[in-house]
């Protein structure tokens, strides 16, 4: 399956990124590389592998010796011994039955081309290329400081002036919660520039938001500056000091253990939904094995991932305090006050519901019977509505659930009007009151009204409207 840039503008973008970076002072260690730090640091992440296998995108999966992994390097973790299952699930997931059904669960693509042996994991091989597009050697498979979403502090305006990141998500804190679980919906958004990305998430989170944040974090996401394309894949996260110094994507630093050999994480997925077309979602579980109390990651209904040990952490080593769900992007034009047309989810409001806007359901946490539960007192954040937004819901098969998302600076794609106003009776422009904003067939042509923000816009409303006419939904 070819990679499949989604503009020409970005190809252009990231083909100019890459050539910018790859130039002879940098390479030569004049600048933020040299040859010997890419040589130690590829050594240090690729292992010498049983096997290899070479994926259809493009990817070549390597499969090593579990106790050759990168994880076992980390400090805490020399004497480490792999534990290969846990001691309990709150889903009792080795029941044998369990265990001997067929699933029908989002696979990835390097399985068509073969698979790993027994005591080897999959792990993606870092190249040459992947690590020139970060920032430096030493901050490749991180991410930056602040990329939580913070609803109590944080007012919605400051966020996109501090960090550039954008999230749209309901959340539960004030807690003692000992994981989380959610079937997410996944896509394959838009990205504008190489260095922006999009993703669907759970966070774990204990401590506060400062230096001392603890976060253990799995999805999906499109990631061009961390994978060098635009294709949807599974990740992981972890960092015990809010993102600091420690912690990482996935296997590119020392600390997740894995011991399952049939998922690679940032491997990519299959297959995706489509606007209007068939959905797809991936179930993720994260909890805390009450014994040993390492931190476990199930993906779909039968693959045990692996588990963040206990002592990478301070305040997770006991339990968490707050749970997060649904999406992030990053807008790296907030320094010039401009905002990305990056979209979460499906790049859709969440008012289109079902097989438009993507969605979260069967949201639940742990408890500490380690039994799951339906979460009590949610709550829903976005740091900027015009751009993304969250609708909850609950009840049925669902459970609680929610749809979240939106395309970013919208007003860049669709038709508006801006500062819209009437004369009243003393020839005085006002504000109009009451308005409603309508359609004969939202399926063909929609309207959203906005809401007050930048200078742009303006007194007076504004709204967004058109539609593109016949299409699946629009006969």
């Amino acid at each position: 399956m070819a990679v499949n840039f989604k503009s020409a503008s970005f190809l252009l973008a990231l083909v100019m990124t890459v050539a910018a970076i790859l130039t002879p002072s940098v390479i030569s260690g004049e600048n933020r590389f040299s040859d010997l730090q890419i040589h130690k640091h590829l050594k240090r992440l690729n292992k010498p592998p049983l096997k290899s296998i070479k994926s259809p995108d493009g990817d070549v999966i390597d499969c090593v010796p579990i106790t050759d992994q990168p994880a076992l390097a980390h400090p805490l973790l020399i004497n480490h011994t792999v534990q290969m299952r846990p001691s309990f699930n709150p889903e009792s997931v080795f029941s044998e039955s369990k265990v001997s059904s067929k699933c029908n669960d989002i696979t990835q693509l390097w399985h068509v081309n073969g698979k790993c042996p027994a005591d080897t994991v999959p792990i993606r091989r870092t190249r040459k290329q992947d690590l020139y597009r970060a920032s430096s050697v030493e901050k490749f498979g991180m991410k930056s400081q602040k990329s939580i979403p913070k609803p109590k502090s944080y007012e919605p305006a400051s966020v996109l002036t501090q960090n550039g990141h954008q999230h749209a998500i309901m959340y539960v804190e004030d807690g003692v919660f000992y994981g989380a679980k959610a079937k997410i919906n996944v896509w394959n958004p838009d990205v504008e520039m190489p260095n922006e990305f999009s993703l669907a998430q759970i966070w774990v989170l204990g401590g506060n938001f400062n230096s001392d944040l603890n976060s253990i974090e799995a999805g999906w996401q499109v990631s061009p500056q961390l994978y060098g394309d635009t294709r949807t894949r599974l990740f992981t996260y972890w960092t015990s000091d809010a993102y600091q110094g420690t912690g990482c994507y996935n296997l590119l630093c020392s600390g997740f253990v894995q011991v399952n050999r049939e998922i690679a994480m940032g491997g990519s997925i299959s297959p995706l939904s489509g606007y209007g077309n068939s959905q797809y979602d991936i179930t993720i579980l994260i909890w805390k094995d009450p014994k040993e109390g390492h931190w476990w990651l199930q993906f779909g209904e039968k693959y045990i991932i692996g588990y963040w040990p206990a002592s990478l952490f301070s305040y997770l080593s006991e339990s968490a305090s707050m749970i997060e769900w649904g999406g992030e992007v990053v807008n790296s034009q907030s320094e010039e006050g401009k905002h990305t047309t990056t979209q979460m989810g499906s790049g859709r409001f969440a008012e289109e519901g079902w097989g438009k806007a993507s969605y979260f359901k069967n949201v639940q946490v742990v408890d500490g019977s380690n039994e799951l539960r339906n979460p009590e007192n949610l709550q829903v954040f976005t740091d900027q509505e015009n751009c993304y937004n969250v609708k909850s819901g609950d009840g049925g098969s669902w459970g609680s659930h929610f749809y979240y998302g939106g395309p970013g600076e919208w007003y860049k794609k669709a038709s508006y009007f801006r500062k819209v106003m009437t004369v009243d009776g003393a020839n005085t422009l006002r504000e109009a009151e009451n308005l409603h904003p309508t359609t004969d067939n939202d399926n063909c042509y929609s309207v959203k009204e906005g809401q007050s923000g930048s200078s742009y816009w303006g007194r007076g409303t504004h709204f967004f409207y058109g539609g593109p006419g016949r299409n699946a939904k629009c006969p």
